[in-house]
């Protein structure tokens, strides 16, 4: 008797990992961050980030990451909007998207407290331009119903891969700057808790 509701225990606790590693995952914005670095005047760094991010992935591991371009953050309000004008156009293109099929095994068989590699193939589609891109990630088991997805090396956006070189070039004259970096380091920092 004791042997049977053994087996029935295992038997319900392997079918609630299952059903748990085939539910939804939401981003929490309020734990997640997606920033990029700006190169100008040839050694001047700056970081900005985007106030308004969402993600989730499916039960079938269909991730997608929407960015809302009008939420760009570099901490100067004049920069903000000349970059939502006349680099995203956000009137025409307003959001940015990262598109990709994660592997839910991996992540269903991590355990809590634990952190594993990713690598991610995927689809960045921004400023009407598609590009697939591999992105490296860590992925940490905080509990059995939180997630964190970091980066573990930057994700480059070329600006010619994008159409923005107009648009860059366009900033530089506006700021009377010598030069702007035409490639963008972007980072990130997502929260994922299970629904």
């Amino acid at each position: 008797m004791i042997h049977c509701i053994q087996k029935i225990t295992l038997l319900l606790c392997t079918s609630l990992l299952a059903f748990q590693s085939m539910a939804d995952w939401q981003l929490t914005p309020d734990n997640s961050t997606v920033n990029f670095t700006s190169v100008k005047k040839e050694h001047l760094i700056e970081n900005h980030y985007f106030n308004r991010v969402s993600a989730n992935i499916t039960e079938q591991g269909e991730a997608t990451l929407t960015i809302d371009l009008s939420s760009v953050n570099t901490k100067i309000a004049i920069r903000d909007q000349r970059i939502k004008e006349h680099l995203f156009n956000i009137a025409t293109f307003p959001q940015a998207t990262f598109s990709a099929q994660i592997d839910m095994q991996k992540i269903a068989t991590l355990l809590v407290g634990s952190t594993g590699e990713m690598q991610i193939s995927g689809q960045v589609d921004l400023h009407g331009h598609k590009q697939n891109l591999v992105v490296k990630v860590l992925v940490t088991k905080v509990s059995k119903d939180i997630v964190l997805v970091a980066s573990q090396e930057s994700l480059i956006i070329k600006a010619q891969d994008f159409d923005l070189v107009a648009g860059i070039n366009k900033l530089k004259s506006l700021a009377n700057l010598p030069s702007i970096s035409y490639s963008v380091p972007v980072n990130f920092v997502l929260t994922f808790t299970h629904q």
